[in-house]
């Protein structure tokens, strides 16, 4: 490859990277707020007493209004990840949880740590996401 050729095909190369890095942050994610719950978490609107509803991983969720669609979202499983939170270094961003949805918000056993929250995870979930102390956190959120 001659001199004059090399800073053509670094360019190009570049160019290419540019658009690769800015498709890949792309994201079909939603934004909403999540707050936690402690337990005890049954009986569930989705399910009862059932035990087996709870992922032995306990990384489940209670779902808000604005994704509760009528009960259609008992079962669904989302990925989470905190984007942000009114304090800082409150989120671990790089974390993600898929959480199922086992409850509906306004009527869990348990009270939320944050009303009005688009999903409320248990105890176990959030803290994988960000700090306990929190009550209330903003996070990207997609149905898997």
């Amino acid at each position: 490859m001659s001199r004059l050729q090399r800073p053509k095909v670094l360019r190009c190369i570049s160019s290419i990277l540019v658009l690769v890095v800015l498709l890949l942050q792309q994201s079909n994610a939603d934004v909403g707020t999540a707050g936690h719950y402690n337990p005890p978490y049954t009986p569930t609107a989705c399910f009862g007493y059932d035990p087996l509803q709870f992922p032995s991983s306990f990384l489940f969720a209670a779902a808000g209004e604005g994704i509760w669609d009528n009960g259609a979202a008992c079962g669904r499983q989302y990925w989470v990840r905190c984007i942000s939170a009114d304090r800082p270094k409150t989120c671990n961003p790089a974390q993600l949880v898929q959480v199922r949805i086992v409850d509906r918000a306004l009527s869990a056993v348990s009270r939320s740590s944050s009303d009005r929250a688009t999903i409320v995870l248990s105890k176990t979930a959030f803290e994988a996401i960000a700090k306990p102390s929190a009550s209330s956190v903003n996070i990207e959120f997609v149905q898997v």
